[in-house]
């Protein structure tokens, strides 16, 4: 694998958590006074909303397995691994972004001098040349399929990726934490999410759980307290998931730059190793823990990429 161009993904499904971890990482990157080259993961969906819309009602109308964005059947993942792929050996490549918002279409028109709409794609442009890193936050940022034999549909996104970052929560907070999100800031209720939970579940065993045995990195947190029933409204944990005193965060290193865990354990205040790649910590720790995993390797990867170039 080049070290010249090296690629970070932060890779787990709709309200998992990725966009904290993606702060953290990011938090890194400025302390490192790092250039980044940013690729959105609903960049590679195939479908405009309007579009998926469609698509999702056509599926449950002809009676087989509803469309989802967790399938490969609506994203572009050939797509993915060639600008992972082309960034490893040029660093460049294309990329577009997925408009979620009228605040965001309105960024880019502005930028792009379109009338593009929320739901849209903007046009592919390349990504400019001379950034330190890419970052990847999505869904599928380990995804891979080598069974269909020699022919189309064959792709290995993950042999790209220098450090994959899983985010696996207990289901149930993952659960809560997609209804909290989905009724509160987007016009659904319980039930509807629910059952797009329930749609998604063929998929979501398919594409997204066996990234997490290629990622370098998974952060998975515990619940401390009951969760048992994640779409009740009567609760007494907060709607989106336990508060971080009242979860633990169980990490489990295999990155070849953390030899010895029981060193990071030391610098994490009531963190306990449980087996020699597995750290077990507070959810009030998981930045620290994240910081302390994380700044070594993204700094080894820079370092090797700057001595490959003669910097």
């Amino acid at each position: 694998m080049s070290v010249n161009h090296p690629i970070v993904t932060v890779t787990g499904s709709s309200g998992a958590g990725t966009s904290f971890v993606k702060r953290a990482v990011e938090a890194i990157f400025e302390r490192e006074n790092l250039n980044v080259a940013i690729v959105e993961g609903d960049s590679f969906h195939k479908y405009s909303r309007v579009d998926m819309r469609a698509k999702v009602a056509e599926s449950k109308e002809n009676g087989g397995p509803v469309l989802t964005h967790f399938s490969e059947y609506a994203n572009e993942f050939q797509k993915l691994e060639e600008v992972f792929k082309t960034y490893k050996e040029t660093g460049t490549g294309e990329r577009r972004y997925y408009i979620h918002s009228e605040e965001e279409a309105d960024e880019h028109n502005a930028r792009l001098g379109t009338n593009l709409l929320p739901g849209e794609f903007t046009p592919w442009e390349p990504i400019p040349e001379g950034t330190d890193i890419m970052f990847y936050e999505g869904l599928h940022g380990m995804v891979k399929r080598m069974d269909h034999g020699p022919q189309e549909g064959m792709y290995d996104v993950a042999q790209h990726v220098d450090l994959g970052i899983g985010v696996a929560p207990v289901v149930n907070i993952e659960w809560m934490q997609k209804i909290y999100r989905d009724t509160s800031e987007r016009p659904y209720s319980v039930a509807q999410v629910r059952d797009v939970i329930m749609e998604r579940m063929d998929d979501y065993m398919e594409y997204i759980v066996p990234q997490f045995h290629r990622t370098h990195v998974n952060f998975q947190r515990i619940p401390l307290v009951d969760t048992s029933d994640p779409f009740s409204t009567q609760t007494e944990v907060a709607p989106m998931g336990p508060a971080p005193e009242d979860s633990l965060i169980i990490t489990h290193v295999r990155h070849k730059d953390i030899e010895d865990l029981s060193l990071i354990v030391d610098q994490i205040e009531g963190a306990w190793l449980q087996n020699e790649t597995t750290m077990i910590c507070s959810g009030t720790q998981m930045v620290n823990a994240m910081d302390i995993i994380m700044t070594p390797i993204i700094q080894n990867l820079i370092a090797k990429k700057r001595a490959a170039m003669g910097q």
